[in-house]
């Protein structure tokens, strides 16, 4: 149990931040104390009663998340003030970001925003709040990487002192940590980090696994040590006659990755032979750097003899987070194969901390020469997929996923010039990947100079060549040839292009139709005949006119639907002497909204079909339009548990002007004109409007389904009654979501 001494905690808050200082000294070799001095002394007034889960006080952990920024990160002024000060405004509601901005600057007062913003889940991962989060973490990547890269440095942090939490959020934070932080620290290129947060996760997920690994890595490091020593000395007597300036650094592998390795392979501990890699760093100019790395190859190849099959070479062909090295597996004398790995100093400093080291270098070279990196070319895939009007959250994660998880494929363009895609991609990625346009046109491709179809995987060493032409677009069967975001984006944006021209032309031909029976082509004729034909929107409607998918004869018997309608209505306000009004009931309030069919930003939920006297709830999927569900629907009940701002309360009008599907469940024995009979009830009898009827039979039972046309729950009641009257009916009730025939 932690106990609370003041005097303590003063000289430990003073000992954290003067390692702070060391660490960003160490890093930088200079020091502008005053801004990250105030933004020390503002962060500690900030969380001053505050206090972790442990006992301690809260400012050990923007210093310590400040301190991995500086030291492990290898980030600068503004960033330690940033890390300093990122709990600030959303912890203590005395400070604000203008106050920040006041103080130190829009660039910190952004970070600072940007990392309020960002909040845990620590939910399941498919909600959306979980994924908006990760949404607008994206964001803030895509305008400035070291929002990122505090946020990978506060997780760390986090995970460093997950004891203090309960099992049940261990867990959760575990998960989460291996579900995007650490791929998002490898598709940065902070090994290191990711690494460690990988342990950390297995470390809570599985405390058994992690702990046996662990310690039986603890008993080989002697023998390990002692194994490297000899290795590596007719290494370094070679690499001195030479006169290289090198370094030599062995790590031992991660428990998450031999625990991986063991489950990949199905191997245990014993079997894993590469527990470690020797790592040769070199000093060497920017111009001589490759020359330099293979030169130390020869070296290391003449003292021992390579695996010719593991040879890699992401000096010529950077992975796409930046990385470069030379990596080769050696016999050792013992008949022990090594992974030895071979860079220069540059490289060794992009491998460690990853984009903030790639800038830093990039900002070095000239601009003329200066070429983008995979990184850069990434951050302008997550522009472009952000950008998207139309993105879904969870589509967005969907591709955002692939990105961050996938290997690579390093396929040749006819001219000779190397693209890499994820491991999975297709021709079609391939070709969306040179040019959008020529996605957009491909009409075939050849790979290896072979035709092949568009549907077909890439593999290392492959030459595609694509074939187009401005005759062809894309098809919807292509969303599942392609994995990469840019090929998915650029195709839906086509398809939806193509559609609403295509639906534009459905609509003139539906409004022909309507003028031909001299029937009003009107917003609530069209929305009515949505839903006799089963569409959730007009656009639909008119798309699958102009398929020729709905036949004359449904738009004729609409028509004479509506036109009998309107004569009852007439005839019954005759009788009246009044018109037909919608309800008045209370005022409504901020949560409700009147359904009204005239307005076609609404559309009627298919998985319940909603009918006036339901309860009833409106959702919004993109802010534009509405689905109207009932209230005790397990969609609508989800989505309120999920997306409850997004959904407000809604009540009818007009009930006795339209109509609406409605279906029924009828079981019984069967029996000769059992179907008509029940035909003869609704149709004949209580002149309803039948839309589709669907049964199954077995042995002497039978199970109905139908869906037709009626006003209210009145109706659907009424039928209800009317339908268990008939002999050999044993049950009749409504159902929500009717079966396709």
């Amino acid at each position: 149990m932690y106990t609370i001494d003041l005097q303590k905690e003063k000289k430990e808050i003073v000992k954290r931040y003067r390692a702070l200082m060391r660490a960003w000294s160490a890093n930088k070799g200079v020091q502008k104390n005053n801004q990250v001095r105030k933004a020390f002394i503002m962060a500690s007034q900030a969380h001053f009663t505050m206090r972790r889960r442990t006992g301690e006080p809260y400012i050990y952990h923007p210093l310590e998340v400040a301190r991995i920024v500086a030291g492990e990160i290898g980030l600068g002024e503004t960033a330690i003030i940033s890390a300093l000060l990122h709990d600030v405004v959303e912890d203590n509601p005395d400070y604000t970001i203008d106050m920040i901005r006041q103080k130190f600057g829009d660039k910190v007062a952004y970070i600072v925003d940007g990392l309020t913003k960002i909040k845990d889940g620590y939910e399941r991962l498919e909600s959306t709040a979980q994924v908006e989060s990760i949404k607008k973490m994206m964001l803030t990547l895509s305008d400035d990487v070291r929002v990122i890269l505090i946020k990978l440095a506060d997780r760390l942090h986090n995970m460093r002192t997950l004891d203090s939490m309960p099992a049940s959020k261990q867990h959760n934070i575990a998960a989460e940590t291996l579900y995007l932080y650490a791929p998002l620290a490898h598709r940065l290129g902070l090994y290191v980090i990711k690494s460690e947060l990988e342990d950390l996760a297995l470390k809570y997920n599985e405390p058994e696994i992690y702990r046996t690994i662990y310690l039986k890595l603890q008993k080989t490091e002697l023998e390990r040590k002692s194994f490297i020593q000899k290795f590596i000395y007719p290494i370094k007597k070679a690499l001195a006659a030479q006169g290289i300036e090198y370094e030599i650094d062995t790590r031992d592998k991660s428990v998450y990755s031999i625990y991986k390795k063991m489950q990949v392979k199905e191997i245990p501990f014993e079997e894993v032979y590469d527990l470690f890699a020797v790592r040769i760093i070199i000093e060497s100019p920017p111009e001589q750097e490759k020359i330099d790395c293979w030169r130390v190859y020869t070296l290391i190849t003449d003292n021992y003899n390579p695996k010719q099959n593991r040879l890699r070479d992401w000096i010529s062909t950077p992975k796409a987070n930046g990385y470069e090295s030379l990596h080769t597996t050696v016999m050792s004398p013992t008949g022990q194969w090594v992974e030895v790995q071979i860079r220069t100093r540059r490289m060794h400093e992009i491998a460690e901390r990853g984009y903030a080291a790639h800038w830093k270098y990039k900002q070095k070279i000239d601009k003329d020469k200066a070429q983008e990196s995979g990184l850069d070319e990434w951050l302008v895939e997550i522009r472009k997929i952000l950008k998207s009007p139309d993105a879904n959250t969870l589509n967005f994660l969907d591709d955002i996923k692939l990105t961050l998880f996938s290997d690579e494929v390093f396929v040749w363009t006819p001219k000779g010039h190397l693209k890499s895609l994820p491991s999975g991609s297709s021709v079609l990625d391939f070709a969306y990947l040179v040019h959008t346009e020529l996605g957009n046109h491909c009409i075939g491709v050849k790979v290896n100079r072979n035709l092949v179809p568009l549907d077909q995987k890439l593999r290392s060493g492959d030459q595609v060549e694509i074939i187009a032409s401005k005759k062809s677009f894309p098809k919807e069967e292509w969303l599942e040839y392609v994995i990469t975001p840019r090929a998915r984006y650029s195709i839906k944006e086509s398809l939806k292009e193509q559609r609403k021209a295509l639906a534009a032309e459905g609509r003139m031909k539906l409004e022909e139709i309507f003028k031909q029976h001299n029937f009003k082509f009107s917003k609530t004729a069209v929305a009515r005949f949505s839903e006799f034909m089963g569409y959730t929107s007009p656009a639909d409607l008119f798309y699958k006119m102009y398929l020729e998918e709905i036949p004359l004869d449904q738009v004729t018997r609409f028509i004479i639907q509506e036109n009998a309608e309107q004569l009852r209505l007439a005839q019954d306000d005759n009788k009246t002497g009044t018109a037909a009004a919608a309800p008045q009931g209370k005022p409504k309030s901020k949560q409700s909204v009147v359904y009204d069919m005239d307005d076609l930003n609404f559309g009627i939920a298919t998985c319940c079909h909603p009918l006036p006297g339901d309860e009833i709830i409106a959702f919004t999927p993109d802010g534009t339009r509405w689905v109207i569900h009932r209230t005790n629907c397990p969609e609508a009940i989800e989505l309120m548990a999920r997306m409850s701002s997004r959904i407000i309360h809604a009540n009818w009008s007009n009930k006795h002007l339209n109509t609406y599907l409605g279906g029924l469940k009828i079981s019984g024995f069967d029996r000769k004109s059992m179907i008509s009979d029940i035909i003869r009830v609704i149709s004949d009898e209580m002149h309803f409007n039948v839309r589709s009827f669907h049964i199954d039979t077995s042995g002497d039972l039978f199970e109905a389904y139908l869906s037709f046309f009626i006003h209210d729950t009145l109706d659907i009641n009424r039928v209800v009654e009317q339908i268990k009257q008939i002999e050999g009916v044993s049950a009749a009730s409504r159902m929500m979501k009717f079966v396709k025939t």
